[in-house]
């Protein structure tokens, strides 16, 4: 913000910010974590189904509410159509939920990206501004898809290498998040200014709103409270960085559209560390 012309060269190299966090997430991942596709699919499928129903609609619920400008809205609606946030199975431990799942259901959502994310983005924001569906979905191949299963073959083969390294990939992500948050800010400082509360007000909507149905999703459908716990913050917490990502290679021209992404990113780690907390005082009672 104070110093916009120094961050804004930052922005040309996101894409290898968001490819570097993703091949961290890969790394973290093995064959197991996927086990549970087969041995529990009903929240698996009930997770990632309120994951790309609940946050998508309710963007355009909210760019609807508040009559947002048409970059902004593109900008939500791209973030309610991101699949899950890595973050979410560190906030999913901290809340005493079902850790496997969140790993799980973050990496299942993640793999269906490619498809998903552009598909539902070129359908609710196309309203919005034209939304080149196949170019976002090369892009998502290349940002996240191939980043992840390589990160995923290089722990399966070089597991000996990679073990040691496992404590220091949050913080890989940690950088790489600010290192996208960074060029987006930068870019877009005239644009804070003017529209920063507005933006903070829909992506916190957004967030609680998302923790709350995605909660009462998985109680509806019959969860148990750990797993109500881990789909309400796999449902509210987004792979945001991505959603900025995209924004800043596929709206170059509006730059304003990545900001919801970017506050995103820096919001739902503070929600979900609150949200966390306050899981953890509730004694888990079934």
């Amino acid at each position: 913000m104070l110093l916009p012309d120094v961050f804004t060269p930052l922005a040309a190299g996101t894409n290898w910010a968001l490819g570097i966090i993703m091949f961290g997430m890969g790394l973290t991942l093995t064959l197991p974590d996927f086990a549970l596709v087969v041995k529990r699919p009903l929240p698996v499928l009930i997770g990632v189904i309120a994951q790309f129903v609940i946050m998508p609609l309710l963007a355009v619920l909210l760019t609807w509410v508040f009559q947002l400008p048409s970059a902004i809205a593109v900008g939500v609606i791209l973030v309610g159509c991101a699949p899950g946030g890595t973050s979410s199975n560190v906030i999913s431990y901290l809340s005493k939920g079902d850790v496997a799942l969140s790993v799980t259901m973050t990496s299942v959502s993640t793999l269906l990206a490619p498809l998903m994310t552009p598909v539902l983005t070129g359908w609710l924001a196309g309203a919005y501004m034209p939304v080149n569906a196949t170019a976002m979905a090369i892009s998502i191949v290349k940002m996240v898809l191939v980043p992840v299963v390589g990160g995923l073959v290089v722990r399966r083969f070089l597991s000996t290498i990679v073990e040691p390294l496992l404590p220091a990939m949050p913080w890989v992500s940690v950088v790489g998040i600010c290192y996208v948050v960074l060029a987006v800010v930068s870019v877009s400082q005239s644009k804070i200014l003017s529209a920063g509360l507005l933006i903070l007000l829909v992506v916190a909507c957004h967030n609680i709103l998302g923790y709350l149905l995605g909660y009462f999703a998985s109680k509806v459908t019959g969860g148990h409270e750990r797993v109500n716990r881990t789909i309400s913050v796999e449902v509210g917490m987004q792979n945001s960085g991505l959603a900025a990502t995209l924004a800043v290679t596929h709206f170059a021209a509006t730059p304003e559209t990545a900001l919801p992404g970017a506050v995103f990113s820096v919001w739902h780690n503070l929600s979900g560390a609150v949200l966390a907390m306050l899981y953890r005082r509730r004694p888990i009672t079934d």
